[in-house]
This record gives C-alpha cells, sequence and structure tokens, in this order.
C-alpha cells in the first residue's frame, strides 16, 4: 500500500516537479501534455523544456471563457469529455486537477484519458474525495449552500497558437483570466474517490507511485475552526469516521507500465 503522507510541496509544485523529472528522462523529446479540465486551475511548468500542452474540458461558459483566456496552450477542445478527439498514445502527461469528480461517466473518461497516454507515461491526478465529510456535505447540500473554493490565476506562458488564440481589442495580448468562485458543481461518481481511484488503477494495470491527502479544500475556504471544519468533524462523528474530517482531498500520481500486460500485485 501507497503511504499517506503530506506531500514534499504544494499540490501544483509537485506535479510539475514529477513532469521536469519524466522530460529528463526523454532528452531528445519534445513533451506532450494533456491538461484534462483546462477551464479550472492552472497548467504545468516544465520550465525551458520544449513541449506541447492541448487542453480538454465540458463546453460550459464559465469554462470556455477561462480556457480561451490561457496562454499556456497550443491548442485546446471543449466538449463532452466521452467523444473529444484524443489520439491513442499521443501524451506523455495527462494532467487532470479537480476534473473527475466533476465529470458524469468519469470512468469512461479516465479510460479515454489512460488509452491517450503514451506507455510510461504519467496520469496526474488531484480531487476532492467522494469519501470524505466535505465530499459528503459538496454533494448533498443545495447547490446555494456547498462550499466552493477560489480559483488561482494561471502563470504566464507561451501566447496560444492557432484558432484558438485570443487578443485583446487593438491587437494587445489578451487579459488575464478573471478568478471566479469556484469550480461547477461536482457529479461525485464512485470513482471519483481515494479508494475508488485506487481501484480503478488497480483494475486497468497502473502503478499507483505516489498518494498524499490534504485539506486544500477545506482550507480554501478559510476553514480550521469555522463553520464549514465544524460541519465535517460533526458528520465524521455521525458516521463513526466513515467519513473523514481530517481531509478533503486527494493526490495522486500515477504511472502507465510501459508493458502492457503489466498488474498491481
Amino acid at each position: 500500500m501507497t503511504d499517506l503522507r503530506t506531500p514534499p510541496v504544494d499540490g501544483g509544485d509537485l506535479f510539475s516537479e514529477r513532469a521536469r523529472q519524466y522530460a529528463l528522462e526523454k532528452p531528445l523529446q519534445r513533451i506532450h501534455i494533456l491538461e484534462a479540465g483546462c477551464g479550472w486551475g492552472t497548467g504545468l511548468n516544465l520550465g525551458g523544456r520544449a513541449h506541447v500542452a492541448t487542453g480538454v474540458d465540458m463546453d460550459v461558459p464559465e469554462l470556455r471563457a477561462y480556457t480561451c483566456e490561457r496562454t499556456d496552450l497550443d491548442s485546446w477542445h471543449l466538449g463532452d469529455l466521452r467523444t473529444v478527439p484524443l489520439p491513442p498514445r499521443s501524451y506523455d502527461v495527462v494532467h487532470a486537477s479537480y476534473l473527475i469528480e466533476r465529470v458524469p461517466h468519469a470512468e469512461l473518461v479516465l479510460d479515454r484519458f489512460v488509452a491517450a497516454l503514451k506507455p510510461g507515461g504519467l496520469l496526474l491526478v488531484r480531487m476532492r474525495d467522494r469519501d470524505t465529510a466535505f465530499g459528503f456535505l459538496d454533494r448533498t447540500l443545495p447547490h446555494r449552500l456547498r462550499p466552493v473554493r477560489r480559483r488561482r490565476r494561471p502563470r504566464p506562458g507561451r501566447a496560444q497558437r492557432g484558432a484558438h488564440a485570443r487578443v485583446a481589442p487593438g491587437g494587445g495580448p489578451a487579459p488575464a483570466p478573471r478568478p471566479a468562485a469556484g469550480p461547477p458543481a461536482a457529479v461525485y461518481e464512485r470513482v471519483a474517490s481515494r479508494r475508488g481511484l485506487r481501484w480503478y488503477c488497480t483494475m486497468r494495470g497502473l502503478v499507483v507511485a505516489e498518494e498524499y491527502t490534504s485539506r486544500a479544500s477545506l482550507d480554501g475556504l478559510g476553514a480550521g475552526s469555522g463553520p464549514a471544519d465544524l460541519l465535517c468533524r460533526l458528520v465524521s462523528l455521525c458516521t463513526r469516521g466513515r467519513l473523514t474530517a481530517a481531509h478533503s482531498d486527494v493526490t495522486l500520481v500515477i504511472r502507465k507500465p510501459e508493458n502492457r500486460f503489466a498488474r498491481v500485485i
């Protein structure tokens, strides 16, 4: 079993560090990155390493507006994640941050991401854990009462190319994306949990290289002694710890084996 522990760096830098380590293993190769959930959050920082970043997400107005203003994507596709174009074995890294819990048919969408990943490639997943007190409240409270987190602005990146590039009136660069109140409402299918995703990896022959839990979503609410934290503690108490209040988010670094017949024992 992978030990649960605090990440050595914050989640975003952890993923960027793992992507840079992967790139060092491929010194003569341009790294292809799939930003799965490009309408929310920020991309990976590969330093000066040449790479191509493609974004995919659902096609809703908020996500489209944010994606159009991102400057670190070379191209992007919004629509049904079961049908958006994802060539098989085309990406070295699939970065899915706060996506899996908010999409329907999540297991099928994950299958498409894994199929698009090259053998030996990395699947970097961060999500709110369904099987926590926070996840329970987030999926059962009325939408207007659900806890939301603020979006971080993306880092400056390369200008977009092609038909998806966006410029401000007068030909100048597009303004930085405006922060939104939070990600779209989560669906929380069963795979959107630490246990569910570990089961998925076992069934698909994927290797969970690293696994961490955190209170990122709770901390994003300014929790600690606030109402959200107290509610989570109450839910945990009522469920006798089955729904934990110790964490709200889970981060996994997953590797697709080079040998497609490999299995986790």
